[in-house]
């Protein structure tokens, strides 16, 4: 059957705008009246078919003002391109994209990039009776790319707007195979929560009672506590592929926490009788509020150990030991009695010269050099204790005055006063008397340098720290002294 002939065997008139050029309407007139298709071309628009008109032009506004009116829907505007698209696609294609006898306005969006799918998508709209070249806001549907994230964008910002669709383009072809216009449907997104007069499932006794076996059985007595935490129904609902526990599912385990948190008082009766009834035996496997006890491990004694003297103790007692004092038994800061005048801790310029006891140096361990020389007939022999002195040590008696009983004089310093001469020192002095001995003229200076600051004598000084035993203390003391000094006002003559 004829493309361009109706149902009833009648040919489909046309009509050809008048101001196409020659070669286009010789063309278009061919091609609708050849035999194989069928149709007829009229002299004056007709009351029933398709004008054939050039889009964009002045002449195809007139006729569309002329000549569109609501009583003719069966009139149709299409281009003359129209009559080749019908023959390539083997029928007359309907003109579905028109709505009160109006084209549908569409807009092509650009993100279609490919220039030939625009040109074509336009061509079948035209040909279906829409118009592809509206605007995005005046067009009633946009077509774009779904695979685009505008897209998306596109349907969340129009979708308040009435009358205003976003399609994908193979929008185009589906509504041309269908037949009729057809727009995607909204469907309405539920935003939560339960619909009206619907009803969430109802908690039954026997739900009640299941989930007071599950708590007496976990937690029996509610003491323990935990029996409003959250692991325990977490713990409950992940049974319900158990067929024992299918009943967990009917509610979420929020909801079987809610029950019991909101019936407390209720539920733990019916939980005591339950406990009551079983008698579970408290920590038995898979209760909550008893844990496995941990193993007892030994218990570790610690050696206390012993505290090292610090530098003020060893510094009193060598001065105890040079002088000849017992220190057995002392605590290192007691304060020493009986004492010679002028003696005390850190006062080394005035401990005596002698010891009361002399070094036994055969009891010292001696180092290995000294093991190999000979003693004897070493030159380099020294004074030990009140022993005589080497040889080499000895002095000329012409070198020393002597006085009126024949004693030899002690020589004076500068300023004629006795120098001050340290004790023997023995060649084996062991590390911890180095270190006293430094302490020792650390504490002389600490105090001189004291005294000097704050306007003191050294002796005053000296009496303080003697007590404390503390040089920060008797710096303090000192500063404040002085401070105190210094407000006094000056007695006017």
């Amino acid at each position: 059957m004829p493309i361009f002939q109706d149902a009833n065997g009648l040919s489909v008139k046309f009509f050809i705008q008048k101001d196409l050029s020659q070669v286009i309407q010789a063309e278009v007139c061919e091609t609708i009246t050849r035999q194989s298709l069928g149709g007829r071309v009229e002299a004056k628009v007709p009351r029933q078919g398709y004008i054939l008109v050039q889009p964009g032009t002045a002449e195809e506004e007139r006729l569309r003002l002329c000549w569109t009116s609501a009583d003719r829907p069966e009139r149709h505007f299409v281009p003359y391109t129209y009559v080749e698209a019908c023959k390539i696609a083997g029928m007359l294609l309907k003109q579905i994209f028109v709505e009160n006898g109006a084209p549908i306005s569409m807009h092509i969006h650009p993100s279609i990039a490919n220039v030939n799918v625009r040109s074509a998508l336009a061509q079948r709209i035209l040909h279906s009776g829409g118009d592809p070249h509206a605007s995005a806001q005046s067009a009633r549907v946009i077509l774009a790319d779904p695979h685009t994230e505008v897209f998306g964008h596109l349907v969340k910002t129009n979708q308040g707007v009435p009358d205003k669709f976003i399609e994908s383009y193979l929008w185009v072809k589906k509504c041309i195979e269908r037949g009729s216009v057809v727009y995607t449907p909204l469907v309405y997104k539920n935003p939560g929560g339960r619909r009206p007069g619907e009803e969430r499932t109802q908690f039954t006794g026997e739900d009640e009672e299941h989930l007071c076996k599950w708590i007496a059985e976990k937690i029996p007595y509610k003491e323990t506590g935990g029996r409003t935490g959250n692991r325990l129904y977490q713990q409950l609902c992940d049974l319900g592929a158990d067929p024992e526990y299918a009943w967990v599912s009917r509610h979420t385990w929020q909801s079987w926490r809610e029950r019991y948190k909101k019936n407390a008082v209720r539920l733990d009766v019916m939980i005591a009788s339950i406990v009551e009834r079983k008698k579970p035996t408290p920590g038995e496997k898979g209760q909550y509020g008893y844990v496995r006890q941990a193993e007892s491990k030994p218990k570790r004694t610690r050696k206390k150990r012993t505290k090292a003297l610090d530098a003020q103790s060893v510094m009193d007692e060598m001065d105890m030991q040079m002088a000849g004092i017992p220190t057995m038994g002392m605590h290192p800061h007691q304060n020493l009695q009986g004492l010679p005048p002028g003696m005390g801790p850190g006062m080394f310029p005035q401990i005596p010269l002698t010891v009361a006891q002399p070094l036994d140096r055969a009891s010292m361990r001696r180092s290995p050099a000294e093991e190999e020389m000979d003693e004897e007939g070493s030159e380099w022999m020294v004074r030990i204790g009140d022993a005589e002195p080497p040889t080499w040590a000895k002095r000329k008696s012409s070198a020393e005055p002597e006085d009126q009983n024949g004693q030899k004089r002690a020589r004076t310093g500068e300023a004629g006063t006795p120098p001050v001469i340290p004790p023997p020192m023995s060649s084996e002095l062991t590390p911890q008397t180095l270190v006293a001995i430094a302490n020792i003229h650390v504490i002389d200076q600490g105090i001189r340098d004291i005294a000097k600051e704050f306007r003191f004598t050294v002796e005053e000084v000296q009496e303080y720290y003697d007590k404390c035993g503390e040089m920060g203390r008797t710096r303090t003391r000192f500063q404040k002294m002085r401070q105190q000094l210094s407000k006094f006002e000056d007695d006017d003559e």
